[in-house]
């Protein structure tokens, strides 16, 4: 039986006495084992950040040294980088929580209620609903990718059969009106197996323009297991 990978966490306060708090919560939450690095400023943060995309999620403090946590939150997500993150904070703001849920925080903590299990346990449920997410996006984009295509393919169905049918009604008329002609047999017996083919590759690009082409959209690939990242106290 795998031993779970344990969850790369980013801790990002410059409140040591709370960093402790934090980390004994994470440390003594059954079934999950948590890596912590922690940097003191959003400029540490970054920093990390670009060094090391294994980061599962980012616990980050709203007062920070420099710059404030919206400011590093900003900063983050004009670098591309999509991993959810919580707030804390000392106190409960209405305000600042919707202000953070528009540059895609995941959650927000006060500080003083984050206890027992209550910080693991959101962390742990933000990334299973992160990852629920993810699913559902890229079945999604699969079902769209499958539906384009089948449209692609009726499209050059209907362009193919059409530049078929044209000629196919030149040789039918044009056998019709031999068929009416005194031909001699040998030649009548060419003509009428012209005609007959004709009328069996027309039964047949008719077939194939009535086709329905159901495709079923391709499964997304579940994402690969991610390796240890670089854990430890700055």
């Amino acid at each position: 039986m795998s031993v779970p990978l344990p969850i790369r966490v980013l801790f990002v306060d410059d409140d040591a006495s709370y960093m402790a708090v934090a980390q004994h919560l994470l440390s003594k939450y059954q079934g999950t084992k948590f890596d912590i690095l922690w940097k003191q400023n959003g400029r540490g943060a970054l920093e990390v950040l670009g060094k090391n995309p294994q980061i599962d999620l980012i616990l980050m403090d709203y007062h920070l040294p420099e710059d404030n946590g919206l400011e590093v939150t900003r900063q983050i997500r004009e670098k591309n980088i999509d991993i959810p993150i919580i707030f804390l904070t000392s106190n409960r703001d209405f305000r600042l929580a919707i202000e953070a849920m528009k540059f895609g925080v995941e959650d927000y903590l006060v500080k003083d209620e984050a206890v027992d299990s209550v910080l693991p346990r959101t962390i742990v449920n933000i990334l299973e609903r992160v990852r629920l997410k993810k699913r559902i996006a890229e079945r999604v984009k699969a079902d769209l990718i499958a539906k384009n295509r089948t449209n692609a393919i009726k499209e050059l169905i209907v362009a193919v059969c059409h530049e078929f049918n044209n000629p196919l009604a030149a040789i039918k008329i044009s056998t019709d009106i031999l068929l009416r002609q005194a031909l001699p047999p040998r030649e009548r017996s060419l003509v009428e197996e012209m005609d007959r083919n004709v009328g069996l590759v027309e039964k047949e690009i008719a077939r194939l323009r009535d086709l329905d082409f159901d495709l079923a959209p391709v499964a997304p690939q579940a994402p690969p297991p991610h390796s240890g990242g670089e854990t430890g106290a700055a």
